[in-house]
């Protein structure tokens, strides 16, 4: 039988990331499942299944200020010995890629991006406004991150990214070349609906790259009814910012989300992103999406099909996209059809299932395994 490990940077929150480790782990029952840190009650459900974590589960406050532990994380995984896996799948933004293997092994790795915090510090901590006081620190520690990242990146046999944004970053700063294979969403757990309500909607964590603050004063502008769900540092800030007709809702839950996004005239967003399943999710429930014009929503909107996409961050720029989107003769239901035929679980999988078959072909150990592996 052919021996599988999933690896994951930690289990401690539930973002994208782990909703595409949750869909490997469904598929690859077998396998066994590493990461660094796991808290059950803050992460994905993995039923019963025994996680396997590093030295760093058991430090006092791990779990809650995972971040804070970084330099810790790439001698957590160089520490788990993988050596007895044939193929090991890491889902990784950061450091499961560090993972030791055996020579004549397959690490397919799942790029989600390259360690944002080290390669683009200024970006990633500008949430933090006092980290300036301690930018000679910082540089010093993140310069030695860089070197391990660089190092431990060289690692994986094959690089899949999501999006094709991602993939150039990996090429450009790995040094490595990736296969693009869009992550999907659980095409089951949306609802679809014509019939639309006279509100527009946005779902995101409210931190400052997310650019709320344009969407904000767009509507600000136009007077129209907008729903926010989702919670951040910048809330208190927008609320203040906000007239009558934007209404924050904060965390709702998944069924309340759901008819949300089918009930909406469009989906807004305003950031650039790596990916993105927001955009996929809407038009699973047959909302077409208004979204910046750039970065991973490339790969996931057809321009005057799916959604309008806005070439510039300016309320002036959202302002006339929405205007022509209320305008726009929409089909919902070729909306969701895009979706359905490019973004499914069945897709995806179909084109990963290619790619391990593709690569097992060239190991001589491992090429008649393929059929072993036993899948949902």
């Amino acid at each position: 039988m052919l021996k599988i490990a999933l690896v994951h940077d930690y289990l401690t929150q539930r973002g994208g990331a782990e909703r595409v480790f949750e869909l490997l782990c469904r598929y690859f029952p077998q396998a066994d499942i590493f990461t660094s840190v796991y808290d059950p009650k803050q992460t994905i459900s993995l039923n019963e299944r025994k996680i396997y974590t590093t030295f760093l589960q058991t430090v006092p406050f791990s779990k809650r200020y995972f971040r804070l532990f970084a330099p810790l994380y790439f001698p957590a995984f160089r520490s788990l010995d993988l050596r007895q896996y044939d193929l090991i799948i890491s889902s990784t933004s950061s450091f499961a890629k560090a993972v030791k293997k055996r020579e004549d092994a397959i690490h397919v790795c799942f790029c989600h991006n390259v360690t944002r915090f080290i390669w683009n510090t200024q970006f990633y901590l500008q949430e933090y406004h006092n980290y300036r006081s301690f930018a000679p620190l910082l540089n010093s520690i993140f310069n030695t991150l860089k070197q391990q990242d660089f190092r431990y990146a060289q690692e994986p046999n094959i690089y899949i990214a999501n999006s094709t944004t991602v993939a150039k970053r990996i090429q450009n700063i790995y040094k490595r070349d990736a296969l693009v294979v869009n992550y999907p969403v659980d095409t089951n757990n949306f609802i679809f609906s014509d019939q639309k309500e006279p509100y527009y909607l946005v779902s995101s964590r409210l931190i400052s790259y997310k650019r709320i603050d344009i969407i904000v004063e767009t509507f600000n502008w136009l007077g129209w009814p907008l729903l926010i769900i989702g919670d951040g540092p910048e809330r208190a800030y927008l609320e203040k910012k906000a007239l009558d007709n934007i209404k924050f809702l904060g965390f709702v839950n998944d069924e309340l989300r759901k008819f949300f996004m089918s009930k909406a005239q469009g989906v807004i967003v305003a950031a650039l992103e790596d990916y993105g399943l927001v955009p996929i999710e809407a038009n699973l429930s047959g909302t077409p999406v208004i979204a910046y014009g750039a970065g991973g929503i490339l790969d996931t909107q057809i321009h005057e099909y799916t959604g309008l996409l806005f070439k510039q961050q300016t309320p002036d720029a959202l302002y006339k996209a929405l205007c022509q989107a209320a305008s726009h003769s929409w089909d919902y239901q070729n909306i969701r059809e895009h979706a359905l035929s490019n973004f499914s679980e069945k897709v995806f999988f179909e084109k990963i299932m290619k790619i391990l078959e593709a690569q097992m072909n060239l190991n001589e150990k491992l090429k008649l395994n393929l059929n072993q592996i036993k899948l949902v």
